[in-house]
């Protein structure tokens, strides 16, 4: 039974387990202090689970790889992950499953805020640019109360939820998810997450980039008028093309992009001027051929000063957001879902929020691994055996030796580690031999 009342504590303990690397998580969660995130948050707890150590146990299946919260009863008999949590054991699936089901969107917002307010100042200090894009998640079976949604991956339409996640552009961090999605709110999230950032930081984003599916042109209007820069794509209707293609070639120019699929590739755009049906005003269009489809592909952007060869390299940097949507169904097993309950994903959706900022974090402190990917930094350094020894005044983790260690000790990522207040107030230290 998971109880942190059964903890124990006692100095001399050594616990044996064949990941020792998620401790390496712990100095990160210690300084943005997360029992209190989650505490501020209002997650539901008990005497005998508090709130910190029910979310980080479900954080846990996150960075240790597992697909589902069944998968939970694997880790039954390892202590050293259920003192990672704060408890005596990992809780079984029955208690993982009702406790996702008892939280609230209130508290996955609250705590999504909590934590880009502390991690912001670590790893994306002077955050601007977002790349933000919808994911619909299937769902495997007959669900009545649930929407149909394109599935990119099938190629149709299916029963599914819709999650819209927003990665921060330098840092390739996730920031914020909501899978509480209805078909008719699809369009105005792009604005609900402006004002998340708003609420969170201050200050509204400066750019936004997005697909032509993520809002319409109305909402486009409300963007411009709070003074956001955004870069988008028109859908290309038979009437734009047929105007496009009666033009003469003195019409369009050249110019050389630089990106790593397309390196010195030559392309050819028109850069123009039109009024969209619901946008107030004038809006920027730059039509581009020569990136790879037969039909030229078709800009939207309010910023008129930047050159039509930055605005085309500053959407390619929305790649990033699908990359990590890729890196999120394939490593947090974002995808796995069994539930047809919208708040049972959303949790879901926050948790990998948190899952992949706490890699990136990991990757921005080893040298040489800044840009690698979550399941390289998990088979090389997180996926490795060690011992925890619980101290009077500290806790050690003795990792087992490895070809990657030097790494880890360069890193120093236990250095001036605060203490930790859901393991008696103790400081963590790491040991390579």
């Amino acid at each position: 039974m998971a109880d942190v009342r059964l903890l124990s504590l006692a100095p001399g303990r050594r616990l044996r387990t064949r990941v020792a690397g998620i401790f390496l998580f712990l100095p990160l969660l210690a300084r943005l202090s997360f029992d209190q995130i989650v505490g501020r948050a209002g997650y539901p707890g008990s005497r005998m689970v508090p709130a910190a150590s029910a979310v980080l146990s479900l954080l846990a299946l996150k960075l240790l790889d597992k697909e589902r919260r069944s998968h939970i009863d694997d880790f039954n008999f390892d202590d050293a992950l259920g003192l990672f949590a704060g408890l005596n054991i990992l809780p079984k699936k029955s208690f993982a499953t009702d406790y996702s089901y008892r939280t609230q969107r209130r508290q996955q917002l609250a705590l999504l805020q909590a934590w880009v307010r502390a991690l912001g100042p670590v790893l994306f200090p002077e955050a601007n640019t977002f790349s933000l894009d919808f994911h619909p998640i299937p769902y495997r079976g007959d669900a009545p109360g649930l929407e149909r949604h394109y599935l990119p991956r099938r190629g149709v339409a299916g029963t599914s939820v819709l999650c819209l996640f927003a990665l921060e552009q330098d840092s390739r961090c996730l920031c914020y998810a909501n899978a509480n999605l209805l078909r008719t709110e699809q369009h105005a999230e792009m604005l609900r997450f402006v004002e998340f950032w708003n609420t969170t930081t201050g200050t509204d984003p400066e750019w936004l980039y997005f697909d032509s599916k993520l809002t319409d042109y109305a909402e486009l209007s409300r963007l411009n008028q709070r003074g956001i820069h955004f870069i988008t794509i028109r859908r290309r209707g038979s009437a734009i093309l047929r105007r496009l293609e009666r033009l003469s070639a003195a019409a369009w120019s050249k110019a050389v992009i630089d990106t790593p699929q397309r390196c010195h590739q030559v392309i050819r755009y028109l850069d123009e001027t039109v009024r969209l049906r619901g946008y107030e005003g004038s809006v920027r269009q730059i039509a581009v051929t020569g990136l790879g489809r037969a039909k030229p592909t078709l800009f939207l952007c309010n910023q008129f000063e930047e050159t039509p060869r930055t605005v085309i390299l500053r959407y390619a940097g929305r790649n990033r957001v699908e990359d990590g949507l890729g890196i999120s169904v394939n490593f947090f097993h974002l995808d796995c879902l069994a539930s047809e309950v919208r708040l049972n994903v959303d949790l879901d959706a926050a948790l990998t929020v948190l899952a992949n900022g706490c890699y990136r974090w990991l990757a921005s402190r080893l040298h040489g691994y800044e840009k690698a990917a979550p399941k390289q930094l998990y088979r090389r350094f997180v996926e490795t055996g060690g011992v925890v020894e619980i101290g009077a005044e500290q806790l050690t983790v003795r990792f087992d030796k490895r070809s990657h260690n030097p790494i880890l000790r360069e890193a120093d990522l236990d250095r001036d580690c605060p203490p930790i207040a859901w393991l008696g107030n103790r400081p963590i230290t790491f040991w390579y031999p």
